[in-house]
């Protein structure tokens, strides 16, 4: 069983990509897969996705996704959705590549406004793939990121039970 943080922030070293592992760290420790998980940070594929021939490093990174069990997916909110970044990344898998996985969406953004954004626009994706998304999906102001441990202990306490039974349901099948 892996984990794997999908960070769609064009930035590296972003706020995203810390929010997205510890939301993964607080997933991880309920349904007990501890230890290191892979992080596909997008930052450094960039210049790749769009290019005509194929790049080592991206398909290295799509396979990791296909690959995961839970799959936690995570943007900075622009323009009241996710990034183009993630979304070329993600178009490139194809159709149902994260059917039987759990996959946890995840916005960070400046305007409580955009909170929707998650499940109106990042969740539908998510599941066109194939994934099971449990609910609900995370939308952390980045004025809430000082008390992240909190909102992550209530968020992560609602969701790994629905990604535990996901991933029971891939085990029996």
């Amino acid at each position: 069983m892996s984990i794997v943080t999908l960070v769609g922030n064009p930035r590296e070293g972003s706020r995203t990509r810390a929010v997205a592992v510890a939301a993964a760290e607080a997933v991880s420790t309920r349904i007990g897969t501890a230890g290191p998980h892979e992080v596909v940070d997008l930052s450094a594929l960039g210049p790749h996705l769009l290019s005509p021939g194929a790049s080592p490093g991206v398909e290295v990174a799509l396979e990791l996704v296909a690959e995961s069990s839970v799959l936690v997916v995570a943007s900075p909110t622009y323009k009241g959705t996710y990034t183009g970044l993630l979304k070329s990344f993600l178009d490139r898998l194809p159709p149902d590549a994260l059917a039987g996985k759990a996959a946890l969406p995840l916005l960070v953004m400046g305007d409580a406004k955009h909170a929707l954004a998650v499940e109106v626009h990042l969740r539908p994706l998510l599941v066109e793939l194939g994934a099971t998304v449990p609910t609900p999906g995370l939308a952390v102001l980045e004025a809430q990121i000082p008390h992240l441990e909190e909102i992550l202990t209530a968020w992560a306490d609602r969701v790994a039970p629905q990604a535990a039974a996901v991933l029971g349901e891939r085990a029996l099948s």
